[in-house]
């Protein structure tokens, strides 16, 4: 099995990749916020779709 992968080469992955890395968890804690902020609008409040309705009616099919 050690030649299944090929040559191991010496690069360098996580360290040039770190600003990335970054971006990428301060986007998701943006998206995070936004749709926080969006679940708590009077405009969606109602929604049957919203996770934070507190007596969600359920549908019969």
């Amino acid at each position: 099995m050690p030649g299944f992968l090929g040559k191991k080469f010496p690069a360098p992955v996580a360290k040039p990749m770190w600003p990335f890395y970054a971006s990428g968890l301060v986007i998701l804690y943006g998206v995070n916020a936004a749709a926080n902020a969006m679940m708590t609008a009077d405009e969606y409040k109602d929604d049957p779709r919203n996770p934070l309705r507190k007596n969600p009616v359920s549908d019969s099919h």
